[in-house]
Order: C-alpha cells, then structure tokens, then sequence
C-alpha cells in the first residue's frame, strides 16, 4: 500500500523525477517549489513523509526543518541536495532529518530510504492509536475490593519498578493482559514499547520472524526487511502471551535468545543486541505441561522469577458489581448509549453465577444487554437462560424457623435442617452450582465436548478436568 509524499524542492526537474519514481512505486505525489508553499500544504493536509530540498530561495531547508520538527514531531522528512557536505548532512540529522541523498539522485537509495521512512511512520501511528486505546480504554489496574485482588494489585506494585521477569497465570478471561499493562505502566520502562506477542495465533513457520524479524528474500513472501518484536520491544517489555501454546522447536531458540538477549534476523547474520524485560502469560498448568513433555523445564524456570496467579471471578464474586458498574460506564462513554441498571434480584443472580469465561464473559454480557435493554433496567426475568439454572432444577427453598406445634412439615424447611444438610461453606455451594450448571448444559449440547466448552468459555482440557473433578459421566 502506497504513501502519500510531499517534495519541498524548487527545481522542476528533480521534483518530476522524484514524482516519476514515487508513483511507480504506487505512491500518491503532492509538490511544492518552496518551504513557505510547502508548509502551506501541510496546514490542509499532513502526508506520511517529506522531502525537503536543503538550498532553496527564500526560507531555506533547514529552516522549514525547525519548523516541521515544532509543529509536526515525528513525521519522517528526508533531506536532498546537490551540495551536500558532511557537516550539512549531520546537522539536518540532527534537528530531526530521518535520513540525507545526495544529488544526483540514485533511484535505489529513493526507493529503500522512502520505505524505511514510510515504515517508520506506520509503525508510530500504530503506536500513538495503541497508546490512545489503552489510555481510554483498558484499565492499568485490575478493578476490584476483594481480598485478592487488592492484595494482588499491591503485589504488582511492588514488582512493576523492578526489572524482574514475571510469570502471569490464570484461566481465559481473568485479566493476564491488563496485569501486564499495569507493571508496564508502573515501571521504569514506561516510556518505552510495550510489545504483545500472541504466542497461540502466530503459525509456526512464521513465529521465528514475527520474534526475531527477517531480512529481504530470506522466504517466500518476504519482498523487504522486518524487524522483530525483540527488536522493537527494546528498552521496553516484551509480552509473550499464551507462552504454553508455543512449540518445542519455538521454545529452544527463545530460550537461547532469552538469556543471551541477542539474536540475528532470520536470514541475516549481523548479530542484533536488545535490552528486554520479558512478562510471560498462560492459562495452562505449564508443570503439567512439563511432565507432559510439552514445555521445556527449563524455560519454565527462566521465565518463573516472578510468578503472579490471577483468581477466575467466580472466586471473588463480590467483584460482580463493581465491574459491572466500570463495563456500563466504558460503553456509555465509547458508543453513547443510554445507561443500563441492575435490581438487586438480577445483581445477586449474577454473584451466584459461576462466569466460566471470567471477566471477558461478564464484559460480553454487560455488552449484550446494552444492545437488548438500553435505558432500561434489567430484572431477573430478562436474564438470558444461563443465569437461571438453580431455579429451573429445583422449586426455590421456604426457609424458616420450624414450629414446634406444626408436624406436617409441607412446603417448607427449617433453617437448622438447611445449615446441617447443605453446603458447609460458599465455597462449597459455588462447586455445587458449577456442577449442575456443567451437567444442565452437556445435556444440552448431547454431551457434545466441543460445543459445551465454546459456550462455557474454557479450553477442552480445563473443561474435561473441571467434569472429572465434579465426577460428571462423559459418553
């Protein structure tokens, strides 16, 4: 995908040139024979990239580089001219130039130094709309009261300024990535890249590039030079996500490159020093994963300098309401929606409810009755199926103190009867209602594995350890 170009330059010739090889390129041209003329441009319309003839009459070159540099930081600008020296050229470097051509020019050196320039302009927009999209939207801190998580984002506090490696582990959905914004936020390396790296969705013959970059030819498809995310997490923090899905092979050359903190590109051979703190993520028992033969151990223990479990939410339920609350407010905020409300009987259905696909499934659901209910206020009744499982196995208990003069007993249940014959603790009662829950919705898939962990949220092998565990029969 072409560019759009500015060429500041007051000769016609080098200018239908220039033009000439940038639209061959597939570039799109814009041209001014002056800097005055040049920056008026810029006020309508800011292209990717500029170049800027040094000697030019009127405000020369150097001149309109202040400016550019004031006004339009970042934005690459290459300088030419036919009377180049070294000390010029290092003084254009200097005030913000991103590279120097000599006259006449070459159409090599136009052409890689228009893709380096028009690279680097890609990669810091990317850049400024990634840091406006967590600014605005992903929390730096996990939300909650509960015991866990206050504890666990004081630890996060006391880990972040250091430098120490960390190992995030957590079911799906609990939050391994907002854990890592929050140490990359709190760190000494918070104005430097943080680079996220999803170990699971990268194919394997292509993960060694995405990691390490490549060189142009080094394989089929590869038509220009690539810097890594090693390479461009440097001085920065490296999040590699999913860490338990990558391969073997994947995982012996990470190991390498881990401790030496140098590597080449793929296809290259000049050796690439990088300076990385390094936070690893997995929803997997990677010791299970170990005994299994299917992550090195001692990979394991190079990235476990610090490790930090995160609690499923069914475990801190009095978090439910709060977040709710954070979720409303976000999509208030980001789509204009009318605000959405909870009475006190749906908000205790969905502390009771066992959020299988943890925060993400309450954020999904919260998103779901915004486009249902918008404005409005949710009532039990308008809950989907899910959130009702307990009501629709059993008739709901009449719990009172039992009457000494009443022998019948109907319809109703003593409390002490309740206390000695029911769950001995909350915890207990959630395993309960996780386990009826489970069992409800395998026989609504005809015990179909594969549905029911799509619909739950959680990968085959936690879902078939979770129906062991509650001794639930699997056909």
């Amino acid at each position: 995908m072409g560019g759009q170009i500015l060429i500041i330059d007051d000769e016609e010739g080098i200018r239908f040139s220039l033009r000439g090889i940038l639209e061959d390129d597939g570039h799109d041209v814009m041209e001014a024979e002056s800097g005055e003329q040049g920056l008026e441009l810029l006020g309508a319309h800011v292209p990717d990239m500029i170049f800027l003839d040094i000697w030019l009459p009127g405000m020369d070159g150097l001149a309109v580089l202040d400016t550019l540099s004031r006004d339009h930081e970042g934005l690459p600008v290459i300088m030419i001219s036919g009377h180049g020296t070294i000390e010029t050229a290092v003084k254009a470097l200097k005030k913000g130039a991103f590279d120097f051509i000599e006259k006449p020019l070459s159409l090599e050196k136009v052409v890689v130094a228009t893709r380096n320039a028009l690279e680097f302009s890609r990669l810091r927009q990317e850049n400024l709309a990634l840091k406006t999209r967590i600014t605005s939207e992903q929390p730096v801190v996990l939300t909650g009261r509960s015991e866990a998580i206050m504890s666990l984002n004081g630890v996060i506090s006391r880990v972040a300024p250091t430098d120490a490696w960390v190992l995030i582990t957590g079911e799906n959905g609990t939050g391994k990535e907002i854990v890592a914004r929050s140490i990359h936020n709190q760190s000494s390396r918070r104005d430097k890249p943080l680079v996220a790296v999803n170990c699971a969705a990268i194919p394997e013959e292509l993960i060694e590039s995405e990691l390490f970059g490549h060189e142009k030819g080094a394989f089929t498809g590869a038509d220009k030079a690539q810097a890594g995310k090693f390479e461009l997490a440097d001085g920065g923090i490296l999040f590699l996500d999913e860490i338990g899905d990558m391969s073997l092979k994947t995982q012996a050359k990470i190991l390498r490159i881990l401790q030496e903190q140098s590597f080449e590109h793929v296809g290259g051979r000049k050796t690439i020093t990088v300076d990385v703190r390094v936070i690893a993520a997995t929803n997997k028992d990677l010791l299970r994963e170990m005994e299994s033969g299917n992550f090195r151990d001692d990979l394991y223990y190079r990235l476990k300098v610090f490790p930090l479990e995160l609690p499923p939410l069914r475990e801190r339920t009095e978090d439910v309401s709060l977040l709710i609350s954070d979720f409303i407010d976000m999509l208030v905020r980001q789509h204009g929606f009318k605000p959405i409300a909870f009475d006190p009987a749906a908000m205790d259905a969905l502390r009771v409810y066992p959020w299988p696909g943890n925060v993400r499934e309450l954020k999904n659901f919260v998103e779901r009755m915004f486009i249902m209910y918008a404005g409005e206020t949710v009532t039990p009744d308008r809950l989907p199926p899910e959130f009702k499982p307990a009501q629709s196995a059993r008739p709901a208990l009449v719990l009172h103190d039992v009457n000494p003069n009443d022998h019948d007993g109907v319809g109703a249940i003593g409390l002490d009867t309740l206390i000695a014959e029911g769950p001995s603790d909350l915890k207990e009662a959630r395993a309960q209602f996780e386990a009826r829950f489970l069992e409800a919705k395998l026989r609504e898939f005809d015990g179909n594995i594969t549905q029911l962990a799509k619909a739950v949220g959680l990968e085959r092998s936690s879902l078939y350890r979770k129906l062991k565990a509650y001794r639930i029969q699997i056909d």
